[in-house]
């Protein structure tokens, strides 16, 4: 089989993590492109012999850790709050996050995200704790939840309370959605895609951020639906049924990119 036929369904979970690592489809996008020209370059130098998604995520890495620290993929036509994301790209603990992210949102073990940031299994163990005491000092903030399963609503609403952050809205219709956001004006939203009434999250969305600034993440038994390399595309994805340290780990990243300092002009 080819190189590119093996790297084929690994593609999609890799814009998910580019973009929740970088806060933006346009900076994550960016970053994957690079990745694949580079690949498409130097066919030849890819990592074959620790599989094909270890060695799409360790090319990733390489090329994040060139761009980023020395100066950030360039990208046109970026919005103001695209901006702000690409002054905030300097100031990530990269490496830490990158674990927590490898382990959590994709399922990676330790032996593989060592491989693919090119350290020991331990120092991956000790780079996800100290993620997650980063998390334990984040700054709490209001959040709203749109979803129509009471049961999975009523897991995210303890999921969030035991991260620290109130819940002050679930809503199971777009209409509920919009109007708990002018009521309450969220610091978050997590959002299913279909509603209970057959209304759908993504225009519930599209009209909360009509009203405001808010980070979204999109949870859904679909992703396909959204993964459609067509724009615009969520930044923050989780699919159903979900891991718990998948969320908070979400969670986490999506506010990481609301900070004060992020929201500076």
């Amino acid at each position: 089989m080819s190189l590119a036929a093996d790297l084929a369904p690994h593609l999609s979970h890799l814009g998910r993590y580019a973009r929740a690592l970088t806060g933006s489809q346009v900076h994550g996008d960016a970053y994957v492109r690079a990745c694949l020209e580079t690949i498409v370059e130097a066919p030849d130098e890819f990592p074959r012999e620790v599989g094909a998604k270890v060695g799409l995520y360790k090319v990733f890495y390489a090329i994040w850790m060139t761009a980023h620290v020395d100066e950030p993929v360039e990208v046109e036509g970026l919005t103001r709050p695209e901006r702000r994301l690409q002054r905030q790209l300097g100031a990530l603990t990269p490496v830490s996050r990158q674990a927590l992210l490898l382990t959590a949102m994709e399922g990676f073990g330790e032996n593989e995200t060592a491989e693919i940031i090119g350290i020991s299994p331990d120092e991956v163990a000790e780079l996800v704790e100290m993620a997650l005491a980063d998390i334990q000092r984040q700054e709490r903030t209001k959040v709203l939840i749109i979803e129509d399963e009471p049961a999975i609503s009523m897991d995210l609403a303890s999921l969030v309370t035991d991260l620290g952050h109130q819940v002050v809205a679930i809503s199971m219709t777009r209409t509920q959605a919009v109007k708990a956001a002018r009521e309450h004006k969220p610091g978050l939203v997590l959002a299913d895609i279909q509603l209970a009434d057959g209304s759908s999250g993504l225009d519930a969305v599209k009209d909360i951020l009509g009203q405001m600034e808010v980070p979204v993440i999109f949870i859904t038994a679909f992703p396909e639906r959204l993964l459609t390399g067509e724009r615009p595309e969520p930044t923050f994805l989780i699919t159903k049924p979900f891991d718990h340290r998948t969320v908070q780990a979400t969670i986490s990243q999506a506010l990481f990119f609301n900070t004060p300092e992020a929201m500076v002009a």
